[in-house]
């Protein structure tokens, strides 16, 4: 049985940002995780990709934390990766961006993905 995958999008080396804090949950939750991040090359020991069309495998689920106007601009790149969950985290969402994602045909979440894997953002 594979690993579930992730794309944090928005990923931060800033170990206070929630870009952050959710690459560590969904390491510590056993997932393949997938930092995204135009500047960065490593995320806490993990090779950065500049978009989700870089990486190299199929993905269970895309974690967003950039603002709406930056997070709308990713969702067709999303949407032609593919992804069977899209987290749109608190701060991330704007009700433009839930339509296109929509439109787009994406799963929408809207919650923090750190929480729906059973951790406390603020203790991690």
């Amino acid at each position: 049985m594979r690993k579930k995958t992730v794309a944090v999008v928005g990923a931060s080396a800033d170990p206070s940002k929630y870009g952050n804090k959710a690459v560590r949950a969904h390491v510590k939750a056993g997932y393949d995780v997938y930092p995204v991040n135009p500047t960065a090359e490593l995320i806490e020991g993990l090779k950065v990709y500049r978009n989700v069309l870089d990486i190299p495998v199929e993905l269970d689920r895309v974690s967003v934390y950039l603002p709406p106007e930056k997070g709308v601009r990713v969702l067709e790149d999303i949407a032609c990766k593919g992804t069977k969950e899209l987290f749109i985290n608190p701060g991330a969402e704007s009700p433009r961006l839930i339509a296109r994602a929509r439109t787009l045909g994406l799963v929408v979440i809207l919650g923090c993905s750190i929480l729906s894997l059973g951790e406390d953002p603020q203790t991690l």
